[in-house]
């Protein structure tokens, strides 16, 4: 098992190579490094996060705005976050 420090390095890493690719697809309004959540709670597993306006069933997506569920080894959590707006 990789350090904390080595995990988040790698997810930072492969954040700074997608990022960009990643904020061109419908509803994502970020992108960061965080902990995976299934059925609303955390886990222990760092995950880059990808967060949506609003989760899409993958079957409503067209092709390109899919987002996928690892990139270089590096598990991917969709996480949806709502409207973000600075105050």
């Amino acid at each position: 098992m990789q350090d904390l420090q080595a995990q988040t390095d790698k997810i930072r890493a492969v954040r700074r190579t997608y990022e960009g690719e990643l904020m061109s697809k419908a509803n994502v309004v970020g992108v960061g490094v965080g902990y995976r959540q299934r059925g609303g709670e955390r886990t222990g597993e760092l995950a880059l996060v990808v967060m949506v306006n609003k989760k899409v069933p993958e079957a409503l997506l067209a092709p390109e705005d899919v987002i996928p569920t690892s990139l270089e080894g590096v598990p991917v959590d969709v996480q949806e976050v709502g409207e973000i707006r600075a105050y």
